[in-house]
């Protein structure tokens, strides 16, 4: 056996020492040690073949998502993000969020994990662009090493140190770790944070967590029969691995918490049932508990307060001293007014994350948005959950301070540390949270329920004499989870399995069908994608992004009416809806209500300055009004504020052309193809100015080269059969005209070119003769 980071001495033959024992800082070999794990249904396997095996299972089991697309949340914080690409500098990554964002704007979302961005980007450089398989091998192969970590952990978690005449020796409960460390790797839970992409800002978390607290019970590897002592060194560098671990997502920080109460707990074998006890009946011999003389503990517990301190204190600043806005539909119980019902919607929350971990069979990618109703009374059968949680957390609580066999203690203690500290951030205690129920915030949680499982699994086989159902039992569990895991990654592989997947697990949540619906309207089934907007409105009545997307196909359809009545109840929901009142104006542009579509583009922009897309469709209604200055100044807006604005710029080249100013358009087209040359339409718009103003060879240049981007349009074939029309390239004319009109025979302008030119060929074959 090799040494484990945490060792542990023996302890005299005393009763429990006890919080005020003045035996330092040390553990003893119980004889539970070796009949837990010997009692174990788990093989023993040498260290490095479990964490071999685990390491390989764990792969297997997400393995199926390797080649999936860019799913959910993966669009916004990885195709949109510009922090992923080499034009943005990489000091930018430490003042924006998750999602690319100024953490200093009012709609950011606050998440600061620039480490975990740092990563996306590598990805990005390694990859040549946004390739997502390299993104979802990268997230499975560290779902695989953490897994192989979780072997150490167990190991610390389980095992004890024995003397024997040549030294010191760590028993690791081999069969514990290895079983706990198989749970963890085949968890269903995890599918979230390994096949999803953005998932690794948990698995990132994860693994500096873990390394955190490992190289905190490093810094009391030097032990004696004497004593324990600490190195400042290891637990400073578990402070730093833990701000690495926070600045990998928010959760991290929360490791300090833990290895206070490993020190505090384990460590310091303080019994917090005899202190609350010594508390009670006002004994004298609590001034002398072993905390208050024990000079290391104290000094530990001060860097870690005043680092967790300290890092709360900078991550306010960054984020601009205010939290981030979230709304009613994000967590409704949130918003609810009784603190009662916040109360009991919490801890309903609570249970139903305990039964993820417990039967992890109903997965859903999005939980909010009437997936889970509001518990409004005591008298709603739900409640029934919350008795279950608290009844089994009590007990284990109970179990975890009464009991006088200081590992079985040891055990719960850690596993509920495990289970309950990492789960804090999200429990809504501290502040309010973004979301209702995410499975993603499970990763770290299910250490601590894999380590109480195991536990139980233990004390199941220590009782019964059915050691082979047991066995078949756990055996099922893992190949359950396995399987799984392996048909909820396949889901995770595009966005239209995923969301569907949802429907029957949160059928009244409107997210759910919204997303559906998107999926198809991208896909161009605008019939179904109706349908779905439409029973989203139905589910909640103030989906605007619904309302949204469906007006905007009504739109399409050119059925305005209905169209304007959803944006226009958008806007009245949620005034500083830009892309709503955007939408609203090109709507009552297309029903001819000029003034009230200008107003409605300026509302937009009131809400969101630098709106280029607005900017372009209001150029496009003052070009309809015939007020040319006016929308060439709107076009010119949108190609400052997005230099790649094809539309805009084609429509500022065709404007001037139109009215003449042929100089200026073509000074317009070159600055356009500079900042854009491959577009394909700009050198279509351009060489039409250039052949009215004689430039044929420039011109056909442009139209060839085109024509080579895109050589089924057929306007770009009959405008260059034009231009040589014009230089009198008669043949080459005839050409493009015909494969123009086998493109598009019902192109009248082209036709009538087309039967011009044939008519002055044959008068010119007719003088020949």
């Amino acid at each position: 056996m090799h040494e484990e980071n945490v060792l542990r001495n023996r302890i005299p033959n005393q009763h429990n020492a006890g919080a005020g024992g003045h035996q330092p800082a040390v553990f003893r070999m119980a004889e539970l040690d070796a009949d837990l794990d010997r009692i174990l249904p788990s093989p023993v396997l040498p260290p490095f073949w479990a964490k071999l095996v685990v390491g390989l299972v764990a792969i297997v089991c997400f393995a199926r998502s390797y080649d999936g697309d860019f799913v959910f949340d993966d669009s916004e914080a990885i195709v949109n993000n510009k922090d992923l690409q080499a034009e943005t500098p990489l000091g930018d990554l430490w003042h924006h969020d998750f999602w690319g964002s100024r953490l200093s704007s009012n709609t950011s979302h606050k998440s600061y994990r620039p480490l975990t961005v740092l990563t996306f980007r590598i990805n990005y450089y390694l990859s040549g662009g946004f390739y997502p398989m390299g993104f979802h091998m990268v997230n499975i192969l560290l779902h695989g090493g953490i897994s192989v970590l979780m072997v150490d952990v167990f190991s610390v978690l389980f095992g004890g140190l024995q003397y024997t005449s040549k030294g010191r020796r760590l028993h690791l409960a081999p069969r514990a770790s290895l079983l706990a460390a198989l749970l963890f790797a085949v968890h269903p839970v995890h599918t979230e944070c390994v096949a999803g992409v953005v998932g690794r800002a948990d698995l990132l978390c994860a693994l500096f967590f873990l390394l955190s607290f490992l190289g905190y019970c490093k810094a009391f590897r030097e032990s004696t029969k004497e004593g324990t002592h600490s190195s400042t060194f290891w637990v400073l560098l578990s402070i730093f691995l833990g701000a690495v671990a926070m600045l990998c997502k928010e959760q991290g920080i929360t490791v300090l918490g833990l290895n206070a109460v490993f020190d505090i707990l384990v460590i310091g074998k303080f019994n917090v049932l005899e202190i609350v006890q010594k508390v009670l009946h006002k004994d004298k011999s609590l001034e002398n508990l072993g905390m208050l003389r024990n000079g290391g503990l104290l000094f530990r517990m001060t860097l870690l307060t005043s680092s967790g301190a300290g890092m709360l204190y900078v991550r306010w600043r960054i984020m601009g001293t205010g939290p981030p806005a979230f709304t009613e539909v994000d967590n409704p119980a949130s918003f609810a007014d009784s603190v009662l019902v916040r109360a009991i919607n919490y801890n309903y929350y609570y249970s139903l994350n305990a039964w993820l971990l417990l039967c992890p069979w109903w997965l859903c990618f999005d939980w909010s948005m009437g997936c889970i109703p509001l518990i409004k009374s005591v008298s709603d059968w739900r409640v029934i959950a919350l008795a279950a949680l608290w009844f089994c957390l009590i007990g284990l609580i109970c179990q975890a301070l009464c009991s006088e066999d200081g590992h079985k203690r040891r055990i719960l203690t850690l596993g509920l540390g495990f289970l309950v500290i990492p789960f804090l951030p999200a429990s809504n205690l501290f502040f309010r949270v973004g979301f209702v129920v995410a499975e993603r915030v499970l990763y770290l949680p299910s250490v601590g329920y894999c380590v109480l499982l195991t536990f139980g699994f233990a004390a199941l086989s220590k009782h019964t004499k059915k050691k082979k159902l047991i066995a078949a039992v756990v055996l099922g569990i893992v190949l359950i989870n396995m399987l799984r895991c392996v048909v909820r990654s396949g889901q995770w592989r595009s966005e239209e399995q995923l969301f569907r997947s949802a429907l029957s697990v949160c059928p009244l949540n409107a997210k759910v069908h919204y997303n559906i619906g998107k999926n198809l309207a991208d896909k161009g089934n605008q019939t179904a994608a109706i349908r779905y907007y439409r029973e989203a409105v139905r589910l909640n009545p103030k989906y605007v992004h619904a309302m949204n997307n469906l007006g905007n196909i009504l739109k399409e359809r050119n059925e305005l009416q209905e169209a304007e009545e959803l944006l226009s109840l958008a806007v009245q929901i949620q005034p500083d809806f830009a892309a709503a009142w955007m939408n609203l104006g090109i709507v009552q542009n297309s029903l001819k209500r000029f003034e009230a579509a200008e107003q409605s583009y300026r509302t937009a922009i009131k809400h969101r300055r630098k709106y280029p897309d607005c900017y372009y469709n209001l150029g496009r209604l003052y070009a309809d009004l015939n007020r040319h200055v006016d929308a060439l100044n709107a076009w010119r807006n949108a190609t400052v504020l997005k230099p790649e604005h094809s539309l805009a710029w084609n429509n500022m080249i065709i404007l001037l052309d139109n009215t003449g100013n042929l100089a200026q358009a073509e000074a317009v087209g070159r600055e356009a193809l500079g900042l854009i040359p491959n577009d394909h339409s700009l050198m279509f718009s351009l060489a039409n100015v250039l052949g009215k103003s004689q430039k044929y060879k420039e011109s056909e240049a442009l139209f060839l080269k085109a024509i080579k981007a895109n050589p089924n349009a057929a306007s770009y074939h009959g405008n260059l059969a034009v231009l040589y029309h014009r230089w009198g390239h008669l043949d080459l004319a005839k050409k493009h005209y015909e494969i123009s009109l086998q493109l598009d025979p019902t192109a009248s302008g082209t036709k009538e070119n087309y039967g011009l030119l044939r008519r002055k060929l044959e008068q010119m074959q007719k003088k020949d003769v």
